[in-house]
């Protein structure tokens, strides 16, 4: 949100000099005298500001992924992209629907902004949409009474910060039109509960189930929070093996 901010920043100083040369500094500018450095460079980069402002704003926006909350779906140092338009055009900044689309499905992995602080993105997996009723079991969901579909697949190892080793299992998770992969590790606290997601907003959860701060801590993500929905990663310096991987 703070480099949107400062984009539409940018965008509105260049244009406001371009259009004070157009409709009042050229015509009191000396004849051959050149333009100042400020009415050049602002020239220069409007045009460039404005395309990248539009794509970002209503085709796809870059994001890094920060922390292992959804692994394995989602790897610490995976630059996505995220589909803006999927769910409705939204107002730069403001982020109101101006044009309604889709609304999110169960199974998708979505951006979007962090209801305790605004000023930072979030991504999880979308588990409840309006209406639903959520249970967490024993660390398997059930939503409005079916429990999901879900079988193991192996064990799986990572490295979580400060260096500790982490052996969890990986399982094959059935969510909606979606089957994703899941950790669980098994010496891990479990966090029981039950709620029914209020009209629009929805509850949402990491793949790395016992290591995410989601929906069981802090509540539903409103409709208005929502960025867009996560397609693909377009780059990793540490493995290149997956750019151009689609999101599941």
């Amino acid at each position: 949100m703070l480099f949107a901010l400062f984009m539409l920043a940018a965008l509105v100083l260049t244009g406001a000099v371009w259009l004070l040369d157009i409709f009042y500094l050229r015509k009191v500018r000396a004849e051959g005298k050149a333009e100042s450095w400020v009415v050049e460079y602002s020239k220069s980069f409007f045009p460039v500001i404005l395309a990248v402002f539009m794509i970002r704003s209503f085709l796809v926006e870059p994001f890094k992924i920060p922390s292992g909350s959804m692994m394995p779906t989602l790897l610490v140092g995976d630059f996505i992209l995220v589909n803006k338009h999927t769910y409705g055009l939204r107002v730069p900044i403001l982020n109101n629907t101006f044009f309604e689309m889709n609304h999110p499905q169960r199974g998708e992995v979505m951006v979007f902004r962090y209801p305790q602080d605004p000023s930072m993105d979030y991504i999880k997996r979308v588990v409840g949409l309006p209406g639903d009723r959520i249970e967490y079991r024993d660390k398997h969901l059930v939503i409005n009474g079916q429990p999901l579909e879900v079988g193991l697949d192996g064990d799986y190892e990572y490295v979580a910060p400060g260096l500790n080793r982490i052996a969890a299992k990986l399982y094959k998770e059935t969510l909606g039109a979606h089957k994703h992969d899941i950790l669980l590790v098994d010496d891990a606290p479990v966090i029981d509960g039950e709620v029914i997601v209020p009209p629009g907003h929805y509850f949402v959860m990491g793949d790395n189930r016992d290591n995410s701060n989601d929906s069981r801590f802090w509540g539903f993500v409103p409709e208005n929070n929502i960025v867009g929905k996560a397609f693909m990663i377009w780059w990793n310096f540490d493995n290149f093996g997956r750019i151009g991987d689609t999101i599941k």
